[in-house]
C-alpha cells in the first residue's frame, strides 16, 4: 500500500520547495500532507483534524509557499499575501522557522515575519512596511497592526491560515478574530488546522471557510499502543516526590523527559527537591521572558537538557475558566496570580509546540480536562517515534482519570491507561532522603527561587539580546538548568548508596550511579 501512497514530487511543487522538503529528511508525506497539500494547491478551503505531531504545520506552510512562488510568475508586486494566526508567541517562532526551512532555495521570493513577539508595535513597524510574503502572528498582535495601519491586508491578502484554532478561543481571542474579518477581502482561502474540533472550531468554521473540505484523518487523537505506552500509577503528594526521584535518580526513565506540574510554584518546588539530589531540570512557564522560553525549547531540543518542568496553565491554572468560556470570550488581558506575578496570556506549552525526540511525557499532576491530557502526552511518539506517558494518580485525582479514560474510548469502552507496575515498597529505603530533602523546599525557598529565576532570566532575555545577535556562539553556553540554590543543599543526598537500591533494581541501575 505503501507505494500507492502520493509523493511529494507527484505534487506538482516548485523544484526549489521539493529540494527543501528533501534536505529536511522528509522521504515521504505523512497522512495530512498527501491529503491537504493537493486540495490546497486546487484552491479548496479546508478544515482539517490531525493529532498533534502528523505534520499540520507543513500541510499547510507547502501550499501558501507554492501559491505564492507561482503569483510571483506573473505579479512583480509586493505584499502580504498569506496571514497565519497563532495562539502563543512559541508556536509563531517555530511555524516562521518551518516557513524559512521551507523557503531555504527561495527565500528572496518568499519572506516571513513573526510579529507575535512582545517588541513595541513600532520596532515591528519597518519589518512590516517592507510587505513581507507571509505575516504570522497572535489574532491581538494583528489587530494592533492593523489599526496602527502599519498592515494593510484588504486588497493583497490570497490565504489566511488558523492554526491551532481550537486553542485560539480558550486563549480569549474570538473578539479579535471576529474583528479581524472586517480587514480582510471578500474572496481568500482558508485553512482550519485543529488537534480537536469543538463547538468553537464549528463556529469558526462558519464565518472563514466557504465549502470546505473537511478531513478527519485519525479516528484516535493519540497513536495507538504499539507507538505510545501509556501508564498510570496510583501515588499520594509524598509518594510523588519519591516515585520521581526514584525514576529520575536511578535512571529507570530513559532520555528526553518533560513533566507536567499544576502550578507555577509546583514547578520550583520540584526543581529544588530535584537539585538536592544533583538532578538539573530546566522550568519552564509563562512567567519567564518570551526568549528565554524559545531559547529553552531549542536547547532542549539540541540534547542541552534531559528533563524541563512545565507547567500547562491553561488547563490547570483554573479549571472553572475552561467551562466558563462562553463568558469569558474576548477578554483578553494579562491574568496574574497570587502575589501580583504577571503571566503571560499567550503562553502554551503542552499545546502546539514543537519539542522534538520526546521519549517521555510524565503527569507529575494530572491534567484536568481530556483536551490537555491529550495534548501533554501528544508531546511524545509524534510522527512515527515511540513514547511513553506515565500519570501520576492522587485520590483526588481518580475522577480526572475516569473521565480521561472515557474520553478517549471514543464509546468504545476500551481505552484505559495500563498500571504501571512498580513495587512501591521496594523503594520505601529512599523515603527518609526524600522527607530530608522536602524539608529544604520550604515555603519561603520556593517564592526565593521563582523570584530569582525570573530576574535571572529576564537579564538573559532583554539585557544580552543584543549581544547575543552579534555573537551567536555565546548563546549555547547560556543555560537554564543550572542550580538555584534557595534551599540548604545538602551534599550527601546527590550519592545514592548501593545497599538502598532494591535488588530487582540493581542490575539495570548500576551504571547510573
Amino acid at each position: 500500500m505503501a507505494t500507492e501512497r502520493l509523493q511529494f514530487h507527484e505534487m506538482g511543487l516548485d523544484d526549489r520547495l521539493l529540494k527543501a522538503v528533501a534536505d529536511l529528511g522528509w522521504s515521504q508525506p505523512t497522512l495530512i500532507q498527501e491529503k491537504a497539500v493537493p486540495l490546497a494547491l486546487e484552491g479548496k478551503d479546508i478544515l482539517a483534524r490531525a493529532r498533534t505531531g502528523s505534520g499540520k504545520t507543513a500541510a499547510y506552510a507547502v501550499p501558501v509557499i507554492q501559491r505564492i512562488l507561482a503569483s510571483k510568475q506573473s505579479v512583480r508586486e509586493q505584499d502580504v499575501r498569506a496571514l497565519i494566526l497563532v495562539p502563543t508567541k512559541e508556536l509563531g517562532q517555530q511555524v516562521q522557522t518551518m516557513i524559512r526551512q521551507l523557503t531555504a532555495y527561495c527565500s528572496r521570493d518568499v519572506r516571513v515575519a513573526d510579529i507575535s513577539g512582545k517588541a513595541d508595535l513600532s520596532a515591528q513597524r519597518p519589518i512590516l512596511m517592507e510587505k513581507p510574503d507571509v505575516v504570522v502572528g497572535t489574532p491581538s498582535r494583528v489587530l494592533a497592526h492593523l489599526g496602527a495601519q502599519n498592515l494593510v491586508l484588504h486588497s493583497s491578502l490570497e490565504t489566511l491560515v488558523v492554526d491551532e484554532a481550537d486553542l485560539l478561543f480558550s486563549f480569549g481571542f474570538e473578539a479579535d478574530l471576529k474583528n479581524l474579518l472586517c480587514h480582510l477581502p471578500k474572496i481568500y482561502q482558508s485553512f482550519l488546522m485543529s488537534a480537536t474540533l469543538t463547538e468553537d472550531v464549528q463556529a469558526l468554521k462558519e464565518l472563514l471557510l466557504h465549502n470546505p473540505v473537511i478531513l478527519k484523518l485519525q479516528g484516535s487523537q493519540l497513536p495507538d499502543s504499539s507507538q505510545l505506552q501509556q501508564y498510570s500509577i496510583k501515588c499520594e503528594e509524598e509518594d510523588k516526590f519519591l516515585l520521581i526521584y526514584t525514576l529520575l535518580r536511578l535512571r529507570l526513565v530513559q532520555g528526553k523527559t518533560l513533566v507536567f506540574v499544576g502550578a507555577v510554584d509546583r514547578s520550583y518546588r520540584l526543581k529544588l527537591f530535584l537539585e538536592q539530589f544533583g538532578i538539573p531540570a530546566c522550568v519552564l512557564n509563562s512567567e519567564l521572558p518570551v526568549h528565554s522560553r524559545c531559547h529553552i525549547i531549542t536547547q532542549f531540543n539540541q540534547g542541552f537538557y534531559d528533563y524541563i518542568i512545565a507547567t500547562d496553565e491553561q488547563s490547570l491554572a483554573d479549571p472553572t475558566a475552561a467551562a466558563q468560556t462562553p463568558a469569558g470570550k474576548g477578554k483578553k488581558k494579562k491574568t496574574t496570580e497570587k502575589g501580583g506575578k504577571t503571566k503571560d496570556k499567550e503562553y502554551g506549552v503542552s499545546r502546539g509546540v514543537d519539542f522534538q525526540n520526546v521519549a517521555n511525557v510524565i503527569n507529575f499532576d494530572f491534567p484536568t480536562t481530556v483536551e490537555s491530557y491529550i495534548h501533554r502526552v501528544g508531546r511524545t511518539a509524534r510522527a512515527d517515534n515511540p513514547g511513553t506517558a506515565l500519570s501520576f494518580i492522587a485520590h483526588t485525582e481518580l475522577a480526572l482519570l475516569s473521565e480521561v479514560e472515557e474520553g478517549l474510548a471514543g464509546g468504545n469502552g476500551d481505552f484505559f491507561l495500563k498500571p504501571y507496575q512498580f513495587k512501591m515498597d521496594e523503594i520505601e529505603g529512599f523515603r527518609y532522603r526524600c522527607r530530608d530533602a522536602m524539608r529544604s523546599v520550604t515555603k519561603q525557598a520556593v517564592r526565593e527561587a521563582r523570584l530569582k529565576e525570573i530576574k535571572q532570566e529576564l537579564l538573559n532575555s532583554e539585557k544580552l539580546k543584543t549581544y547575543f545577535e552579534d555573537n551567536p556562539r555565546d548563546l549555547q553556553l547560556l543555560r537554564h538548568d543550572k542550580d538555584i540554590h534557595p534551599a540548604v543543599v545538602k551534599p550527601h543526598l546527590k550519592n545514592v548508596p548501593e545497599y538502598l537500591v532494591p535488588e530487582t533494581l540493581r542490575s539495570a541501575v548500576t551504571l547510573a550511579l
